[in-house]
């Protein structure tokens, strides 16, 4: 797996899931049951991966949308 972005904003990691989506590349978010152990309060970053082989072609798709 590669991460291929990290944010505390899950309005912008579902919007960066669709984006990959679109492009025909799976993702998983990782870090996603943090909140409970934090209390919800949004200051640890999830991180939203993909396969090793799709890390490059990821990276251009979030780039040419400017978010990466």
């Amino acid at each position: 797996m590669r991460v291929v972005a990290r944010s505390t904003d899950p309005v912008r990691l579902s919007f960066l899931t669709a984006l990959l989506a679109d492009a025909g590349i799976p993702s998983v978010l990782l870090d996603s049951y943090i909140s409970a152990a934090e209390g919800s309060i949004g200051i640890f970053p999830r991180r939203l991966a993909v396969a090793e082989e799709d890390g490059v072609r990821a990276l251009r798709v979030l780039r040419e949308a400017g978010e990466a």
